[in-house]
């Protein structure tokens, strides 16, 4: 139902340059994540669900890479737990930055820069309301592309994560993300503008409250003391990549701009 929040046609009317820079942080966020999960020595799993959140959309991101990397309940929570305290300090962070001229972005710099760094979709929409609508409507294109983009990477995710057997012996199956193709399909179906405004409204209300229910399901699954068995590490992981969204998002905006 997520893909009742997105067309086609706006990602083909804002470009290349969000399709690019886009591609640049999703890329280099999981490659970097999976690289300081090994230096930090963490647990596969919980680096992995981290660094997808970080790099896609949050919390959707990780619910949709638990079936895929196959990981324990308490690991998803503690990495969408991450992301929410990241992309609530950047809702905050970034239209103070932009009122203070700090960042020396345009608008349309600035709207690439917030929709291609920030984690959730929430995140976007609440950081861009704050700096204007020329900068809330790029941002939140900016974001949707890169939440199309969870299908592609799931399914590449997948494809490698089959090569690795255990004990060296046998064949691994591999975990096809079909949910991700039908994301693809309803983003399809919703770009034919075959229903109401008011349907798709009530649409992206009701998925909403499944992801907050999804959400709530993982509370139910997990304590403090799990949290406590994961450490600091997977905040430390998120505090990184947290760091390389900010500057490295921060140099591609000015860059493809």
């Amino acid at each position: 139902l997520y893909g009742f929040r997105l067309t086609f046609q706006s990602v083909a009317a804002i470009g290349a340059p969000a399709i690019g820079i886009d591609a640049a942080v999703v890329a280099g966020t999981l490659l970097l994540g999976v690289l300081l999960g090994r230096a930090l020595k963490m647990d596969r799993d919980l680096a992995l669900l981290t660094s997808t959140g970080s790099a896609i959309c949050g919390a959707a991101a990780v619910l949709g890479a638990e079936p895929v990397v196959k990981a324990a309940p308490h690991k998803t929570a503690v990495a969408v737990s991450t992301v929410v305290i990241f992309g609530t300090v950047s809702m905050f962070l970034y239209p103070a930055l932009w009122r203070a001229g700090i960042l020396g972005l345009t608008p349309e710099q600035m709207g690439l820069y917030t929709g291609a760094t920030l984690h959730e979709v929430a995140h976007v929409v609440g950081a861009g309301n704050a700096m204007g609508a020329e900068i809330a409507d790029g941002a939140v294109i900016v974001k949707m592309i890169r939440v199309m983009m969870l299908a592609p990477v799931l399914l590449v995710m997948s494809l490698l994560l089959t090569r690795r057997t255990k004990g060296g012996a046998g064949r691994a199956k591999v975990t096809i993300p079909w949910f991700a193709f039908g994301f693809l399909a309803v983003i399809g179906f919703n770009s034919l503008d075959l229903l109401p405004e008011a349907a798709v409204a009530g649409i992206n209300s009701f998925d909403t409250f499944l992801l907050t229910m999804a959400m709530t399901a993982l509370g139910a699954e997990t304590s403090i003391e799990k949290f406590k068995r994961a450490g600091a590490k997977p905040f430390l992981l998120a505090g990184l990549l947290y760091l390389w969204l900010l500057g490295g998002g921060y140099l591609l905006s000015r860059w493809i701009l």
